[in-house]
């Protein structure tokens, strides 16, 4: 190129004869003049176009890579299979040239990406109350002195940039529910439109284009809510890129200086009162002020939620003929009475309601315990056996549910274990929480045991007395010490003689 240059600027600046560049270059005059005809500004060398012997079959290695590059990663064929199958087919070359061809095209296909495709976006404008959109994250946090990985949801106006986090143990139905329950409360409303990824809890199946068959559940959120649910192609990220990069920036902004904190309750409090200071810290990209001036402007078009959804995920439980029922690996009592008979399970994030025949029968707290390796735990609650207990006194002494009586029931329990009959008479007074009150029961039980008569009868006369006593607002008598009489009575017989007049009495 240099040299080109060299000749231009002798022949058309210098006026120097093609003879003397012929002489300091030792070019051949015929070269140079052909460089000077051409009006060429650089050197361009004709490739000679070689036959290979991967030509007859370049074709059907394209193919062949289009559809490897559908597949997932793991299962695509290497370089080296497809010269192996090339070789099958009658090619005879080598096989670096199958992977050159492969670079090739992947270098293509990266090109296209990069200038057509993924690379490429066209910026997005929303309008007030248009529409939110929703992603899930992870993270750590340390949760009663233990280091826990928790799923974060995400959910943003799309419009005014307002976001939320809540933190859950799990990505599933009854989580997703009260995540998108406690947005719309901090939020102030519901958009008319929500964008989310192809999510298990939320699609059943993904069918061509943008048909979807929406999880029955999720349908009753949305008719509740009452906004339009839209989801993104699948591996398509970019179509909701506002919460992706709030997902990236949550853990710059607020994950990086956490404290530890109790339980998973406190952790969402703090997160909520970390998006509220982040809404007024950081400045609209769009509109003048920040986030918080701009959240207030969308309020009045967001929908006022009415009720929260009742985000319940209910399952068919068949009690067992020890009054309990298993879920997630874990073991929930039941009342006594519906034990060998199905109950409707309904898993809520932090509790699990038991019911049957158009009633609750019991509410248990949830455990999600995220070792696989630790055994299932068994929830007791010692009212829900006293049926059984009554016809089976004995199985109070190592009845594992029994060992989480109050401590006024254990200390009854030890005095009246002693003598015969003992087990039947303590069962008889725990039998006594299902017509009062259990506190009352207590109270009566811990004032028994002061008095030194532990006695299912001193035990019954003093709840009588603590439930049945009648309150008075009458001012308080103060008796004297000593009473005095005043007057004497009279003594008088003849007023026994008016019993002996004209009416008759029975003898």
């Amino acid at each position: 190129m240099d040299l080109l240059s060299v000749i231009r600027r002798w022949h058309y600046r210098d006026r120097l004869p093609i003879r003397e560049i012929e002489r300091r270059t030792h070019l051949s005059r015929n070269t140079i003049r052909k460089y000077l005809r051409s009006g060429e500004l650089e050197p361009v060398f004709a490739r000679g176009v070689r036959m290979s012997k991967l030509d007859p079959f370049a074709e059907k290695l394209t193919n062949w890579l289009m559809v490897e590059a559908s597949k997932s990663r793991k299962h695509r064929r290497t370089a080296r299979h497809l010269h192996a199958d090339l070789a099958t087919l009658g090619y005879e070359g080598s096989y670096g040239r199958v992977a050159a061809f492969v670079r090739e095209w992947k270098a293509g296909q990266e090109k296209a990406k990069q200038t057509t495709g993924r690379g490429v976006f066209v910026p997005l404008r929303f309008q007030p109350g248009e529409a939110f959109q929703f992603d899930w994250g992870e993270d750590w946090a340390v949760i009663g002195g233990r280091r826990i990985k928790l799923q974060v949801a995400h959910t943003k106006l799309c419009h005014s940039r307002a976001f939320i986090l809540r933190a859950y143990p799990l990505q599933t139905h009854e989580m997703l529910f009260d995540a998108l329950t406690q947005a719309f409360r901090v939020l102030g409303g519901v958009p008319r439109r929500g964008i989310f990824d192809n999510m298990k809890t939320a699609v059943d199946r993904i069918g061509q284009g943008k048909a979807r068959q929406i999880n029955l559940r999720f349908s009753a959120l949305v008719s509740h809510y009452l906004f339009e649910a839209e989801f993104c192609n699948p591996a398509a990220g970019w179509e909701k890129g506002q919460i992706e990069k709030t997902v990236q920036d949550a853990r710059r902004q607020i994950w990086q200086d956490m404290p530890n904190f109790a339980d998973l309750s406190a952790l969402n409090d703090w997160l909520e009162t970390r998006c509220l200071e982040q809404w007024i810290s950081l400045r609209h990209v769009e509109r003048p002020g920040n986030i918080a001036e701009a959240h207030a402007a969308e309020m009045p078009h967001l929908m006022v939620p009415g009720w929260a959804f009742d985000g319940f995920v209910e399952h068919t439980k068949r009690v067992s003929p020890t009054c309990l029922i298993q879920f997630e690996s874990n073991r929930y009592s039941v009342p006594a009475s519906f034990a060998n008979r199905p109950v409707s399970l309904r898993v809520y994030p932090e509790r699990l309601v038991i019911a049957a025949e158009g009633k609750v029968l019991c509410e248990h707290i949830r455990i999600v315990e995220r070792s696989h390796g630790l055994p299932g735990r068994t929830v007791y609650d010692w009212r829900h056996y006293l049926a059984v207990l009554q016809r089976k006194p004995g199985a109070l002494r190592n009845g594992a549910p029994f060992t989480e009586l109050p401590e006024a029931f254990r200390s009854l329990q030890a005095h009246l274990l002693r003598r015969p009959g003992g087990d039947r008479e303590m069962v008889e007074i725990l039998a006594l929480v299902l017509h009062h009150d259990e506190q009352a029961v207590l109270c009566a039980v811990e004032l028994a045991i002061g008095d030194g008569v532990a006695t299912k009868t001193h035990i019954l006369n003093t709840l009588h007395r603590l439930t049945d006593a009648k309150k008075t607002d009458l001012p308080r008598i103060d008796a004297p010490q000593a009473l005095r009489l005043e007057r004497e009575p009279r003594a008088d017989t003849g007023r026994y003689d008016t019993l002996r007049g004209k009416t008759r009495h029975a003898s």
